[in-house]
């Protein structure tokens, strides 16, 4: 019987040239056709321009489980430059455990922060990798890396991640120039500690089987090899897999990990799956799948956190780029949340209840979002009130093929990489798609999000026994005031009133006072009247006069109603 293998996904993240590369190569026993930058490109830059990956064998850790077997782990090599983020995003939505690696002699740095971020996203488990200890003077390197690991247990302190291990290593000393006689320092105490963080991530074969694509190449005589990482379910020899971003079906000819052939792989493993008869220039990265079981969306519904590391407000109708597992479009954002009498109603996780309304946002609810002067005038004293759970629509400048429930992140990736500004604005979970391209008008106007309308005017005289006034400043000149009839307002002075039309020619109307004035209301009002009739059509002083003391006390008159943005009849609607 075969020695149990059990597979744990290591993400390898940090600054650019803090030596991620060379920590995978120090720590690998095997590595795959796309590891330790071997691509032109990355080989002429001497950077890392694309995910890695390569795989560390070692015996199974007690926690485990046990009976003998061995523990892989396999290392994805992300890039460190900026410009690169969308590759990282990708990299670390397949990643079990991650690894921070940090340049000892300058801490973090700017893409050292988006990747902490990104694991708190993506991750459970990190252990920080203080690399490079040999730059450190003799005499002064163990004070030096003291001095670093308190900076960054201070750093982690308000993470998921506070009292991770952190391990100092220098995985390539001398630098790349440096010849491979040198060993590297640190590395076994780094393995320990690896075997030691392990743990056993939820796998499961049952499901449709999904696979993230990051390499895709022709073998001569074989046929096209497809390697990636499965995100659910299995595959077997044999088995149809489509590819559906191209709406391509093909049957899988043979299968490796690692250079090992297998008839089958699982979630969570690291494969590389051959078919014949397909073009790799086709399919630089993306998915496969069970044929049939992934639809390309434009548009989505999201629920989603702000980034708290993002500085300014996140504003509807603004464009991100979102990532959709290893995809990244522009896609435009509205914001929404539960109507303000549910905020701190309990959500169920993952669902999105389409028989809800929901309450349109200029902008993502935050605490820095919402203004002292909102606050006063709601009477928190300060005490903001946040919805429990916020969504977003989002619509894609180009289709995504992608699953349900997977990881979005909304970034501005546009913004100058020498700035040391967070780029990452937010993360959520996709749970509704729209495969529709008409879904404005087939999907949208089932999305119950209204906008709340406040509108106010003033009462000008009393009409009619108490029982009508007219009003103005409500409505201007060339507003239909006929859909207005029939709606309810209040006055300030606290009686209910109903629009009962208009009233001239100049945007003024009726109101209907069904329970009548209040005798303090009426004679308010008959003394404005009388002082402006007094002041006569000639005599200006006294009319401005009395429209001043008109206006210290005026009766205000408040029409509060609710439009739902997606009613294509746009109906007004008054509870």
């Amino acid at each position: 019987m075969a020695a149990r293998v059990l597979n744990v996904n290591v993400g390898v993240l940090g600054h650019i040239d803090s030596g991620k590369t060379a920590l995978a190569r120090a720590l690998s026993t095997t590595g795959s056709t796309a590891a330790f930058d071997r691509a032109p490109q990355s080989r002429a830059r001497g950077i890392t321009l694309d995910l890695g990956f390569s795989c560390l064998r070692t015996a199974l850790p007690p926690q485990l489980g046990p009976g003998p077997g061995e523990l892989q782990l396999t290392l994805v090599d992300c890039p460190g430059h900026a410009s690169l983020i969308r590759t990282i995003i990708g990299g670390a939505q397949i990643i079990d455990l991650m690894m921070l690696v940090i340049d000892v002699t300058k801490g973090m740095q700017t893409q050292s922060a988006e990747c902490l971020v990104i694991g708190q996203i993506a991750c459970q488990k990190m252990v920080v990798v203080l690399n490079k200890i040999d730059l450190l003077p003799e005499g002064k390197r163990q004070s030096a890396i003291e001095k670093m690991t308190k900076k960054m247990q201070k750093t982690l302190e308000n993470t998921k991640f506070s009292g991770c291990p952190i391990v100092a290593v220098a995985a390539k000393p001398g630098g790349p120039e440096a010849p491979e006689s040198e060993n590297p320092q640190g590395i076994s105490e780094l393995i320990e500690v690896l075997k030691s963080q392990a743990y056993l991530p939820s796998r499961d074969p049952s499901g449709h089987f999904l696979m993230a694509v990051d390499h895709c190449f022709s073998i001569k005589g074989q046929g096209t090899v497809m390697t990636g990482t499965i995100l659910s379910g299995s595959v077997s020899l044999g088995d149809n897999v489509e590819i559906p971003a191209l709406k391509v079906t093909k049957k899988v000819k043979s299968m490796q990990m690692f250079h090992t052939p297998v008839t089958y792989a699982m979630q969570g493993d690291r494969v590389g799956v051959c078919v014949t008869q397909f073009d790799p220039k086709l399919l630089e990265r993306g998915l496969i799948c069970t044929p049939d079981s992934l639809h390309t969306i434009h548009a989505a519904i999201i629920s989603l956190k702000k980034i708290q590391y993002f500085r300014g407000a996140l504003q509807t109708k603004a464009k991100f780029h979102i990532t959709v597992g290893h995809e990244t479009v522009m896609g435009r954002v509205m914001f929404f949340s539960p109507a303000p009498a549910n905020f701190n109603e309990e959500i169920q996780e993952n669902v999105f209840d389409f028989e809800k309304d929901y309450l349109y946002q200029e902008q993502y609810l935050s605490k820095d979002s919402v203004s002292s002067e909102e606050n006063k005038e709601n009477n928190h004293a300060g005490e903001v009130q946040l919805p429990k759970q916020q969504w977003a629509l989002l619509e894609f400048e180009k289709s995504v093929t992608c699953p349900k429930l997977c990881l979005v992140i909304g970034s501005k990736l546009d913004t100058d990489i020498h700035a040391n500004t967070c780029r990452l604005a937010f993360h959520g979970v996709l749970l509704q798609g729209m495969e529709d391209k008409n879904y404005t008008e087939t999907f949208l106007p089932k999305l119950k999000v209204y906008k709340q309308k406040h509108k106010e005017g003033q009462v000008e005289r009393v009409s009619c026994l108490s029982m009508l006034v007219i009003g103005r400043s409500l409505f201007k000149k060339e507003t239909n005031i006929q859909i207005f009839v029939g709606l309810k307002v209040k006055l300030s002075t606290g009686e209910d009133g109903i629009i009962d039309g208009g009233f001239g020619q100049s945007g003024k109307f009726k109101i209907r006072i069904p329970g009548g004035l209040k005798p303090d209301t009426k004679m308010l009002l008959t003394t404005a009247s009388k002082k402006k009739s007094k002041g006569g059509k000639g005599d200006v002083t006294k009319e401005d006069e009395s429209s001043k003391n008109d206006s210290a006390q005026p009766v205000i008159i408040s029409l509060i109603f609710k439009r739902y943005v997606f009613d294509t009849q746009k109906k007004i609607i008054q509870s």
